[in-house]
């Protein structure tokens, strides 16, 4: 059963956006009577589709109940990349589980996105976390938003760890052992080359504690997906 996030709802009907009316129509192909699932205003309801070769309705049948894993809020810090990498990024951090995606620009970044294109591409990235919400069954999308410094990192709260490549540091699984009971996680990633010396310094006096992977080093599209697999192992409830 497919699953959208609604625009809003009145006593009997759930609204879409537009571009999941042409989804329903001319990708699925649903007929009328076919139910799917709608989440609005953190709510999920079961809804029917009605008027398919008009102007579609999704009737709302019942309001159905949500099954959440408790993990702590993560806020994923992540550097302009290329988009095929930032896709990726995004997609898969969603489908496990992120709450937040902050982007940053960092010193060795080999991509740099001019002041007046942020917003549409911010517009992007947020249909893609949409997408990959829908996809994965989940009841939020995940909040993006773009930071011009560092320094604006400050007033976080929460776990804030920095993945490193420096040697003779605390293992990231042994960092999260010790934090079990923490509401939320920050996790800086830098991008390819890792971060700039000045830049982790920054962080630390932050309260960013640099953490290691060991003696792996990873594409930088691989981190999130390897941060976020130690996350849900780590914190999700096994009853």
């Amino acid at each position: 059963m497919q699953r959208y996030f609604g625009v809003r709802k009145d006593d009997k009907y759930l609204y879409l956006e537009k571009s999941d009316y042409h989804h329903i129509k001319n990708v699925m192909r649903n007929n009328d009577g076919d139910l799917i699932e709608v989440v609005v205003d953190n709510k999920l309801y079961l809804g029917c589709i009605e008027n398919v070769k008009s102007d579609v309705n999704v009737l709302i049948e019942k309001e159905l109940e949500i099954e959440e894993d408790f993990i702590p809020k993560v806020n994923l810090i992540i550097p302009i990349l290329k988009e095929q990498k930032m896709d990726l990024i995004l997609q898969k951090a969603c489908e496990m589980g992120v709450d937040k995606i902050t982007i940053i620009p960092l010193k060795r970044c080999v991509v740099r996105v001019d002041d007046k294109k942020i917003n549409s591409k911010l517009d992007r990235w947020t249909r893609i976390l949409k997408e990959a919400s829908e996809q994965s069954f989940r009841s939020n999308i995940p909040n993006i938003e773009f930071v011009d410094s560092i320094n604006k990192l400050s007033n976080l709260d929460g776990l804030k760890i920095t993945c490193s490549t420096k040697k003779n540091l605390e293992n990231v699984k042994m960092v999260l052992k010790k934090n079990k009971k923490c509401d939320t996680i920050n996790v800086v990633i830098g991008p390819e080359g890792g971060l700039d010396n000045s830049e982790e310094e920054i962080l630390n006096e932050l309260g960013f504690l640099s953490t290691t992977f060991g003696s792996r080093i990873m594409r930088v599209e691989s981190v999130p997906l390897f941060i976020m697999s130690i996350i849900n192992y780590e914190y999700m409830s096994v009853d």
